[in-house]
């Protein structure tokens, strides 16, 4: 299941969720986006997104106002939808209007293997190889990763330092796109906020704190997620044609 947190209010560009994005509001077009790979529910504070959704044929849940993350809103909503444990559970953005199917898939494809395998994984998501200058963009979260292509660490930084200033240095830009169980999702909203997710302002930080794994998956994307009107322009420019 694809449950996307729709949460109405936003510091930086009011009301995004709604505004127009090719004839359609931004998080009916996230929804239509991802519609084919799996069953899609929006998980919202807002009755105004619960009568948009039912209105474009998409299921959506009522969820607190008090959350402070979208993960704890779907860790709601499919408590709410009472769902089987090992249900596969992806928390895509209601921002990412734009983001490619294989993208998504590829996350629910290595979650279905952590399943399968039994593997020791809280949280599956994704990563794209970003040039040494979107690196240096605070805004473009970065992840250094083991041999296993586990997480080792996600920070706004530019990471890892090349002490020896490679030309061909690599660096690893994240894509917030989650992959969990119910049960892990369960699992990881129960942990207590940590100290790096707190200096990061990066939930996922969350898990490696404690102890678990977060698994990553290689992808090719050219989305990114609305967070302000000149996002807006950019992205209208590049995918409107």
């Amino acid at each position: 299941m694809i449950i996307i947190p729709a949460r109405l209010n936003s510091s930086r560009f009011e009301n995004k969720i709604l505004v127009d994005i090719m004839g359609l509001p931004m998080v009916i077009k996230t929804a239509k986006q991802v519609s084919t790979l799996d069953t899609v529910v929006i998980a919202t504070d807002s009755q105004e997104v619960i009568d948009l959704a039912k209105e474009h044929g998409f299921d959506a849940v009522m969820t607190s106002s008090e959350h402070q993350s979208g993960t704890d809103r779907i860790n709601e909503a499919v408590n709410k939808l009472n769902l089987d444990e090992n249900e596969v559970i992806v928390n895509v953005q209601a921002d990412e209007p734009f983001i490619e199917t294989q993208v998504v898939e590829a996350v629910i494809n290595r979650v279905k293997d952590v399943i399968e395998n039994n593997e020791d994984i809280m949280i599956t998501s994704c990563y794209k190889k970003i040039s040494s200058e979107l690196a240096d963009d605070p805004n473009h979260v970065k992840v250094v990763l083991d041999e296993l292509e586990n997480a080792i660490y996600f920070s706004r930084a530019k990471v890892p330092y090349h002490r020896d200033h490679y030309d061909n240095s690599s660096y690893y830009g994240h894509l917030g796109i989650y992959g969990f169980t119910k049960k892990s999702l369960n699992a990881f909203c129960e942990l207590n906020p940590s100290k790096l997710e707190a200096v990061e302002k990066l939930e996922q930080l969350r898990a490696i704190d404690n102890g678990n794994k977060i698994a990553m998956v290689q992808v090719e994307s050219k989305s990114f997620g609305i967070d302000t009107q000149e996002d807006l322009n950019n992205a209208l420019k590049i995918f409107n044609k």
